[in-house]
C-alpha cells in the first residue's frame, strides 16, 4: 500500500467517525424524536386506516352496485362464499382462495436454506395481493372482487372459474408440478370476443406486497431484498426507494428478500409498467417473520385474448435465492427461452462478478457437495484462496524485503544529501540505486492490487450464499446472521444490542495485519521526512480497523469468521516468510543481480516508469538551475 493510499484511506475514515460522533444526537434530542415519531405513527397509522376505510365502502358500493345489474359480464360471481384451495408438493404450499382467484399464502416448506423443519411465509393475504383488471363494454372486471367456481382440484392442479361451462366464461388454471418451486398460470377466455371492444389486447395486473423480514438482522437483511426486473431479452434492473417506468417491455418482475424470492414471469411479456419500492423505516423492535422491510407495488399488462384463441400465459416462483437452483430452473420456463433468473443473485461488478462467477461459485459448491459443515467449509475456502494468492502475497513481502536491506544505503544518501535543495538530486540517486539491485518501489503494491478483487469478491459471495442460512458453528446458531452470544437487550447507538465475537476477532486481526504493514512501511522509508509523516499516520490507520468493527458488527457472522480466518491466515504467512528470509542471502542475491547486469549495455541503468520519473527529475532539476541564474 503505498504512502497516497495510506492518506486516502486515513482521511476517509477519520471524515467517516467523525462525522457519526458529531452528529449523533444528545439523550433529551433522542428522547423527544421518539415521542415525536410515536405520535407520528400513531397519526399516520389513523390516516391509514381512514383510508382504507372510505376505499372499502367506495368498493363495496360499487361492487354492490354491479350485483344489482344483470346485464354486467360474470354479474353472478360478484356474491358467493370465500373458499380456501391449496396446492402443494414437497417444497412448496400454495394457498389460493376462490375470493379474488389467485394465490394468497406463499409457504416454502422444504428445501434450501429450510433448517430444521422451519417453514418461511413469503406473503399471505394481509401482505400481499395480485389483482387483475380487464375492461369489458359494460362493467370493469376486478378479480379481486370475484367469487370463482373452484373446479377440477387436486394437490397439483385447480382451475378457478368464471361464468360456467358451455357459454361466456374465463377458466384462471393452476398447476405446481412435483419437486418445483414454480407454479405455472394460464388465463384462457371462452366467448367472450362480443363483450370487449375489438382492440382489447391486453389485461391489467397489479401486484402489491409487503416484503416481510425473514432474517435475523433487519437492516443487513434489507441491504439485500430488493425490487428487480428484468428487461425483455435484456439487463436485469433494480428499483431502490423510487418509482420507475421502464419504456421496454419486461420478462418478469421480482420481489426479493436475502434469501427467497417470489417472481412473477410473463411469457407473453409484460408491458406499460409501474414499478415502486418504498424502503420502511427500522422498526425499534423488529419481529422476524413480521416486520415489513419494503413496500412494493407494480402495475403492468400482459396479453389477453377475450376470444380465447391464444391463452395468456404465466408463472411464479416462489424458493430460494440459490445460483444453480436458479439457473436449471430456465428449463422449466412455459416458453423456452433463458430468464436469467439466476442474476437475482448479486455477486458484484464486472471483475467481481466474474470471479464469483466462474471460481468461488464452483469451490463453494464442491466444498459443499462433500458435506462438511460450513465452518469448516469456510476455513478450506480461505485456506485454497489464500494457497492461490500465495505468490502474489510472497512477491510483495519479498519486494518491501529488498528494500528494506538497501535501507542502509538510502540512509547514506540521506546524510549525503541533507539540504532540501538537494532533494531532487537525492531522490534521483536513489532511484538509480534501486534499479541497479533490481528493486522497485512499486513491486509490493501490485501483487497486493491484485488480490483486491478476490477480497471484494467474498465480500458479496458470502452474504448471498443461503446454503449459510441456518448453519451453526461454534458459538453462531446462523452463520447467514450476526453471531449474539454476548446480547444486552438495549439498543446502542453505532453498535446495536450485541457484540459479535467473530466481528471482534476479526477486527483484532486486522489490527495486527495494519500493524505489521505499518513496521513494513518503516523498514523502507527512503528520508526521514517521510518516517516523521508516517508516524503522524499511523494513529489514523489504527482507526480503519475500529471502524470496521461497527460496521461489520450487524454483518453475518460467516464473512466475519471468512475475514478473521483471512487475517489470521495472513499474519501466519508473514510471519513464516520473515522467518525464513535471510537478509544476508537476499542483499548476496541483489549485490549478484547488480554485478551481472553493470557489464551488459546499459546495465545499472533505468529503464521503463524509473527511467521516466528520473527524465522528468531531470528536467525539473534543469528548470531550477536555470531559474536560479536568472
Amino acid at each position: 500500500m503505498d504512502k497516497s493510499s495510506i492518506i486516502g484511506y486515513s482521511l476517509i475514515g477519520v471524515v467517516l467517525i467523525g462525522s457519526m460522533w458529531l452528529n449523533q444526537p444528545s439523550e433529551a434530542e433522542r428522547l423527544e424524536a421518539m415521542r415525536q415519531d410515536s405520535i407520528a405513527d400513531v397519526e399516520r397509522q389513523k390516516a391509514e386506516q381512514k383510508q382504507a376505510a372510505q376505499q372499502k365502502a367506495a368498493e363495496k358500493a360499487r361492487v354492490e352496485a354491479a350485483a344489482n345489474d344483470s346485464a354486467a359480464l360474470f354479474f353472478q360471481n360478484l356474491q358467493g362464499e370465500a373458499k380456501e384451495v391449496v396446492l402443494k408438493n414437497d417444497l412448496v404450499t400454495l394457498t389460493l382462495n376462490s375470493k379474488g382467484g389467485v394465490v394468497e399464502k406463499a409457504e416454502i416448506t422444504s428445501g434450501i436454506g429450510i433448517k430444521n423443519g422451519k417453514t418461511v411465509t413469503l406473503f399471505d393475504q394481509n401482505s400481499a395481493r395480485l389483482n387483475m383488471m380487464l375492461a369489458a363494454k359494460t362493467t370493469n372486471i376486478s378479480t379481486e372482487d370475484m367469487y370463482f367456481e373452484v373446479v377440477d382440484h387436486s394437490d397439483s392442479t385447480v382451475t378457478m372459474r368464471l361464468g360456467e361451462e358451455g357459454s361466456k366464461k374465463l377458466d384462471i388454471c393452476y398447476t405446481l408440478p412435483a419437486g418445483s418451486y414454480m407454479l405455472d398460470m394460464t388465463v384462457q377466455a371462452q366467448g367472450l370476443a362480443g363483450d370487449f371492444a375489438p382492440n382489447t389486447k391486453t389485461m391489467d395486473i397489479e401486484w402489491v406486497e409487503h416484503v416481510r423480514q425473514q432474517e435475523k438482522g433487519f437492516d443487513f437483511e434489507n441491504r439485500y431484498s430488493e425490487l428487480t426486473y428484468r428487461l425483455k431479452d435484456d439487463d436485469v434492473e433494480t428499483v431502490t426507494n423510487d418509482t420507475e417506468k421502464p419504456k421496454e417491455a419486461l420478462d418478469w418482475v421480482a420481489y426479493k428478500n436475502q434469501f427467497f424470492s417470489c417472481i412473477l414471469i410473463a411469457h407473453q411479456d409484460f408491458t406499460d409498467a409501474v414499478i415502486t419500492n418504498q424502503m420502511n423505516e427500522q422498526p425499534k423492535k423488529p419481529v422476524r417473520g413480521e416486520s415489513i422491510l419494503k413496500v412494493d407495488s407494480v402495475q403492468m399488462k400482459t396479453l389477453f385474448d377475450p376470444a380465447g384463441k391464444q391463452t395468456t400465459l404465466m408463472q411464479m416462483y416462489v424458493g430460494p435465492n440459490d445460483f444453480q437452483h436458479l439457473k436449471a430452473t430456465n428449463e422449466l420456463g412455459t416458453v423456452k427461452k433463458d430468464l436469467e433468473l439466476q442474476n437475482l443473485v448479486y455477486f458484484g461488478w464486472p471483475i467481481v462478478r466474474w470471479i464469483n462467477r466462474f471460481f468461488i461459485l464452483y469451490l463453494f459448491d464442491w466444498l459443499t457437495a462433500i458435506g462438511l459443515p460450513m465452518g469448516l467449509v469456510l476455513l478450506f475456502l480461505t485456506i485454497i484462496v489464500k494457497a492461490l494468492v500465495y505468490p502474489a502475497q510472497k512477491k510483495s513481502f519479498l519486494s518491501s524485503a529488498r528494500m528494506r536491506v538497501l535501507k542502509p544505503k538510502v540512509d547514506e544518501l540521506n546524510k549525503k544529501y541533507p539540504r532540501q535543495e538537494d532533494a531532487l538530486k537525492k531522490q534521483q540517486e536513489t532511484m538509480q540505486l534501486y534499479s541497479s539491485y533490481g528493486v522497485s518501489p512499486m513491486g509490493g503494491c501490485l501483487p497486493m492490487l491484485i488480490q483486491m478483487p478476490v477480497f471484494i469478491a467474498l465480500f458479496n459471495f458470502i452474504p448471498n450464499a443461503i446454503q449459510l442460512r441456518g448453519e451453526s458453528f461454534l458459538w453462531a446458531d446462523d452463520l447467514s446472521a450476526y453471531d449474539d452470544l454476548i446480547n444486552w437487550g438495549t439498543h446502542i447507538w453505532g453498535l446495536g444490542d450485541h457484540l459479535s465475537i467473530f466481528c471482534l476477532l476479526f477486527t483484532i486481526t486486522n489490527i495486527g495485519n495494519t500493524w505489521i504493514s505499518m513496521r513494513q512501511q518503516q523498514n523502507q522509508m527512503m528520508s526521514p521526512e517521510q518516517a516523521q509523516q508516517m508516524k503522524m499516520m499511523q494513529w489514523m490507520m489504527y482507526l480503519m480497523p475500529l471502524m470496521f468493527f461497527f460496521v461489520f458488527n450487524g454483518y453475518s457472522s460467516g464473512l466475519s469468521y471468512y475475514y478473521f480466518l483471512s487475517g489470521i491466515t495472513s499474519i501466519i504467512i508473514m510471519w513464516v516468510l520473515r522467518k525464513t528470509t535471510d537478509d544476508k542471502k537476499l542483499m548476496a542475491q541483489m549485490e549478484e543481480y547488480k554485478r551481472n547486469n553493470a557489464n551488459r549495455p546499459g546495465g545499472g541503468g533505468l529503464s521503463g516508469l524509473a527511467a521516466r520519473m528520473q527524465e522528468m527529475q531531470r528536467m525539473a532539476e534543469e528548470q531550477q538551475r536555470m531559474r536560479n541564474q536568472n
